[in-house]
């Protein structure tokens, strides 16, 4: 009962899913902080396209106002008409400029949407798999569980009847060696799997059935049966 409690706790330590989850939970720390990088670079680069998009607008609306002053005729001193002319040209070149820069922008602003659309999909992807990792460890974990409860209910009812002394003994050993008693089969024990020599098993032969015996060995107490091989 006592290796099959120990078996189960190991059990619950080392399931399968833990592993895979901490990982996981690690990549998706990681994937956070790309995803929040990504989502900055998007708005700061969304700002700058408004920006740009702005002065664009602001350089066309001057260039249509001195364009319509020129074509109704408002200006009719030769001086003012070619100044005006060579700010015009200064404004087209201007606005290519800035168009420029705003495309440039925007192919920043598209790549890095691209980058934060891609973090997202992994986070859905990560956060799905941790959520099926999740329950298939509870799953686990409640079988082993109700194994574990069982094997400790067993065990309570199996120590009715010890001598205290003698449970103390097994406990002792248990805590050194974690098997605490090991039956004797075919003159071997089942604790450290060695044969006894014969001057030992002679000594255990004569020993009363209710005298404790012990593997000079390795210590465990040994349970005597009829395949013991006295």
């Amino acid at each position: 009962m006592d290796s099959r409690i120990a078996q189960g706790r190991h059990q619950l330590r080392a399931l399968p899913q833990i592993g895979e989850i901490a990982a996981l939970e690690s990549s998706r720390r990681d994937l956070d902080n790309r995803a929040r990088d990504a989502k900055i670079r998007v708005d700061d680069l969304a700002k700058e396209q408004k920006r740009a998009e702005r002065d664009v607008e602001q350089v066309k609306t001057r260039r249509e106002r001195d364009r319509g002053r020129m074509e109704q005729g408002l200006i009719t001193n030769p001086k003012d008409l070619q100044n005006m002319s060579h700010e015009l040209e200064s404004l087209e070149r201007r606005i290519t400029s800035l168009e420029d820069t705003e495309l440039e922008i925007m192919e920043r602003l598209e790549e890095a949407q691209a980058e934060l659309t891609r973090a997202q999909d992994e986070q859905q992807h990560i956060e799905s798999r941790l959520g099926e990792l999740a329950a298939a460890r509870d799953e686990a974990a409640a079988a082993i569980s109700k194994d574990l409860e069982a094997a400790t209910s067993e065990r309570v009812t199996a120590l009715e009847g010890i001598p205290e002394n003698l449970l103390a003994l097994y406990e002792r050993i248990r805590e050194k060696q974690s098997v605490g008693a090991a039956e004797l089969r075919a003159r071997q024990c089942g604790g450290c799997q060695l044969r006894l020599n014969p001057a030992d098993l002679a000594v255990i032969a004569k020993a009363p059935i209710d005298e404790v015996v012990r593997c000079e060995e390795c210590s465990r107490i040994l349970v005597r049966t009829a395949e013991s091989g006295l």
